[in-house]
């Protein structure tokens, strides 16, 4: 499973890439305000810090309108993705992006329909917003295994990309079913590698090895 920063912050992207977890970064409208810089600086920086796909979203809702600002953003770099909305116009500029040798994460996916016709449209990825839709009442991974299953019979080449991602189960869930990539905020994919026990095991261990009055080096 690839692993995506849902963030604005440079800091925190940064951090992330020095580990080597980072494979991509997801942005929207919302993270770059809370960031409070400007968007297009923001995204030409984090492009410059994560060699994977960046998603930028257009704002226009207009198929006209999207494709004017996904030229604007697809020529910052070379690994920028434009995130589109799933609406008709958002489709139809996800079909022409495609066609253009574009990378296009087509976002906001709330059902299994929605999942078919984005792959149909020719997206690289999908974004299924599986904690939005456990707040009204969904299971966000029946969500996941139903576009998995539908998208593994036709062989659709377009990656599951799990968003809206609410605590570490959710990666572990998403990950069983055999999604793509997930995206998650920082803090999400720092609790990953945190368990109680681990700590205790180092304290334990960390104990031991001063009884013994022992150094290395």
């Amino acid at each position: 499973m690839k692993f995506f920063a849902d963030t604005a912050e440079i800091a925190e992207i940064r951090e992330l890439a020095e580990t080597g977890l980072l494979d991509g970064v997801t942005t929207n409208p919302t993270l770059v305000h809370k960031s409070g810089r400007d968007f297009i600086e923001t995204i030409r920086e984090i492009a410059a810090i994560c060699p994977g796909p960046v998603s930028a979203e257009v704002v226009a809702l207009d198929h006209d309108g999207m494709m004017r600002e996904a030229d604007i953003l697809r020529a910052i770099a070379p690994n920028i993705t434009i995130k589109v909305p799933l609406t008709s116009a958002g489709l139809k500029a996800c079909r022409a992006l495609t066609d253009g040798g574009t990378m296009v994460n087509v976002t906001l996916c709330f059902s299994a329909a929605q999942a078919l016709i984005a792959a149909k449209a020719g997206a690289t990825f999908i974004s299924p917003f599986v904690g939005r839709h456990d707040d009204v009442g969904f299971n966000g991974m029946d969500l996941i295994a139903d576009i998995r299953m539908i998208y593994d019979n036709y062989d659709f080449a377009t990656q599951i990309l799990v968003a809206s991602v609410r605590h570490p189960m959710h990666v572990v869930e998403a990950a069983k079913l055999g999604a793509d990539v997930m995206t998650a905020p920082p803090k999400i994919i720092h609790q990953l590698y945190k368990h109680p026990l681990t700590d205790n095991g180092i304290a334990s261990f960390l104990k031991d090895w001063e009884a013994t009055g022992q150094k290395i080096g």
